[in-house]
């Protein structure tokens, strides 16, 4: 059993910085996927970044550049750090494990987290 807790949302300026944190519990496997998907009011869920247990990274285009991911193994967390955030950016959060090897793998969400890119 596996659950994912998102933080660190909130309403932020054009140009500003935040950062979003999830903290995984439960059965962890050693080898497993981490990243952050993002939902806007009638859009569908789409990826944001996502980061292997090896440290391989993926961005989405919108995205490189300005964000980063990255994980600690130890803690079981994985983090998002946003530059420059845009207004297009607003959106829900959520973060995503992929539990295991890609042959044997299953897939949990956290509740999400609202990033608000406003003046």
């Amino acid at each position: 059993q596996v659950q994912l807790v998102e933080s660190g949302g909130g309403l932020v300026q054009p140009g500003g910085s935040l950062r979003l944190s999830c903290a995984a519990s439960g059965n962890i496997f050693s080898i497993n996927v981490m990243g952050w998907y993002r939902q806007a009011p009638g859009k569908q869920r789409d990826l944001v970044a996502t980061i292997t247990s090896g440290g391989f990274t993926n961005y989405a285009d919108s995205v490189r550049g300005r964000f980063t991911i990255s994980r600690d193994n130890a803690k079981n967390m994985v983090y998002l750090q946003m530059n420059g955030l845009k207004p297009e950016d607003t959106a829900v959060y959520y973060c995503l494990l992929e539990n295991g090897p890609s042959v044997e793998r299953s897939a949990y969400w956290g509740q999400g987290t609202q990033v608000t890119v406003s003046s």
